[in-house]
């Protein structure tokens, strides 16, 4: 990944405010989380960046119908993002709400610029309006006449709107793209992008003429900000406002499919519209998208009641706890997966409870009944290696050092093999399980077996310290606390056992 003296820049995209946030919305968020503690234990400085996107006719329309303002129920759903990223230990930089007047003013000022430079032009629109996508859509779009997303017909629009001269700079973003210039990973999402610029692209309208909601055209009043507009250049609009561009570009943005067009062609375009078609070094070093999810086989769906909310899971399993079981429900990437409502029971005992939990109360009572004195664990690098172990030379310093190879390079979270970073901490639990089972550093018969015993229990106490730190980026809290326990050989129950 690309760093700009040391900095890195990575971003969620900002939710849509028409319902409150959902276990896809944490997804993203939590992968963007874990990087972002990756990296500042590594020392470099991150700006994490999420909000909320909180205009155009969808809104209005949801406002309208709870009975209060487009600025109330915004207030409102925006909160409850806010509220369910704090439960979930979310540490971000900023959260950016696209009705903040100071993101208002710089989108105004990016607009004129692209006018000045000869990128915008007034137009007539005619064609169909799917508001719950809040994007324009072509026949080939649609299922049976009706947006397959929302199974409703699009509105028919004709009116006098801006448009922007997107084909004029179609042939050097599919360039781009294609020598990964623009990085789009996983590589069928690099082939989605080029297939859509492949099929032909027409300038898009860079406004609506009957959308109130939402900013208005700096040079005409009459016209709003097309919402996609307005919520793309958040990314922008907030280094511009808080004096930081020391971070631009922006290093990774992470996000679902059904946005990538918009963040792959339209965002790169607008971009070299403003500085230069030359000016490569302003856009998007990557682009990742993960795949789409569903729950125990069906798509979310208010119709059926099945959306998750995040904070649901918090009350009943626990952050940290819900934080491992929804980064680990399928493999982090480009494919589609589906997450088992009905064996998160199950997951939370076998990997938490009897899993990790159980190892660290073994360890540190056993530490206690041996009377082995607490290992004060120097924090270390989660990327450093195992020079200082008291354990060299023993089977737990060689499986130590093959999670570390997985968790640092073959599984890079630098390539976002998140849920397989995990897999290699939890091989290492499982290697000292087998340790504590075949060493039995319980027995006490003699002095010499004592002595040996008492080896296994601070080697074993010395790896604890090694998961925890390697733990740091998908469970902070957790890890400080098998810390504080080998520090002290005070065991606490981490992951009560669920019945």
């Amino acid at each position: 990944m690309a760093e700009k003296d040391n900095k890195i820049y990575l971003t969620t995209p900002i939710y849509y405010v028409n319902s409150k946030p959902h276990i896809g919305h944490a997804y993203t968020t939590l992968a963007i989380d874990v990087l972002t503690r990756y990296y500042r234990i590594l020392g470099k400085e991150v700006f994490f960046l999420t909000g909320t996107d909180e205009h155009g006719a969808k809104i209005a329309e949801a406002a309208q119908k709870a009975g209060k303002t487009p600025q109330e129920f915004c207030d409102e759903i925006s909160g409850l993002f806010k509220t369910a990223w704090q439960n979930l230990n979310i540490d971000y930089s900023y959260f950016i709400r696209t009705t903040d007047k100071s993101h208002e003013e710089k989108v105004a000022e990016f607009l004129n610029v692209l006018k000045s430079n000869g990128y915008l032009y007034e137009g007539e629109y005619a064609g169909k309006y799917c508001v719950g996508c809040e994007k324009f859509v072509t026949d080939k779009d649609l299922v049976d006449g009706k947006c397959p997303d929302h199974k409703c017909e699009p509105q028919d629009v004709a009116e006098e709107n801006w448009f922007f001269k997107l084909r004029q700079l179609l042939p050097k973003i599919k360039e781009l793209i294609e020598s990964d210039k623009l990085l789009i990973l996983p590589e069928k999402a690099k082939s989605e992008v080029l297939g859509v610029i492949k099929q032909g692209l027409d300038d898009v309208s860079i406004s609506r003429k009957s959308v109130s909601w939402g900013i208005k055209l700096p040079w005409e009043e009459s016209q709003t900000v097309y919402v996609w507009i307005d919520a793309l250049l958040n990314y922008w609009t907030v280094l511009q406002n808080l004096g930081k561009m020391e971070f631009w570009p922006v290093d990774l943005h992470l996000m679902g499919r059904e946005i990538l067009k918009f963040h792959c062609i339209m965002w790169p375009a607008i971009l070299l519209a403003y500085y230069g078609d030359d000016a490569i070094d302003q856009l998007p070093k990557q682009a990742f998208c993960h795949g789409y999810f569903t729950i125990d086989g069906q798509k979310m769906s208010k119709t059926i009641g099945n959306i998750v909310d995040p904070n649901d899971l918090i009350k009943k399993y626990g952050t940290d706890a819900t934080r491992y079981l929804l980064l680990t429900q399928f493999p982090f990437g480009g494919n589609d997966g589906d997450v088992s409502l009905s064996r998160l029971d199950e997951k939370y005992n076998s990997d938490l409870a009897s899993g990790l939990g159980n190892l660290v109360a073994r360890v540190v009572t056993l530490a206690t009944k041996l009377k082995v004195q607490p290992v004060r664990i120097a924090t270390q690098s989660v990327a450093g290696g195992s020079a200082k172990l008291k354990v060299k030379g023993s089977r737990l310093e060689q499986n130590i050092l093959e999670a570390k190879n997985k968790y640092n390079f073959s599984l890079a979270l630098e390539n976002l093999k998140i849920d397989e970073a995990l897999g290699a901490i939890w091989e290492l639990i499982g290697a000292c399980d087998k340790i504590i089972d075949t060493e039995k550093p319980w027995e006490l018969a003699n002095e010499k077996l004592k002595t040996k015993n008492e080896k296994v229990i601070k080697d074993l106490l010395v790896v604890l310290g090694e998961i925890a730190e390697m733990l740091k980026p998908f469970m902070p809290q957790t890890a400080d606390k098998i810390l504080e326990q080998i520090k002290t050989n005070k065991s606490e129950p981490l992951f009560p056992r669920l019945n």
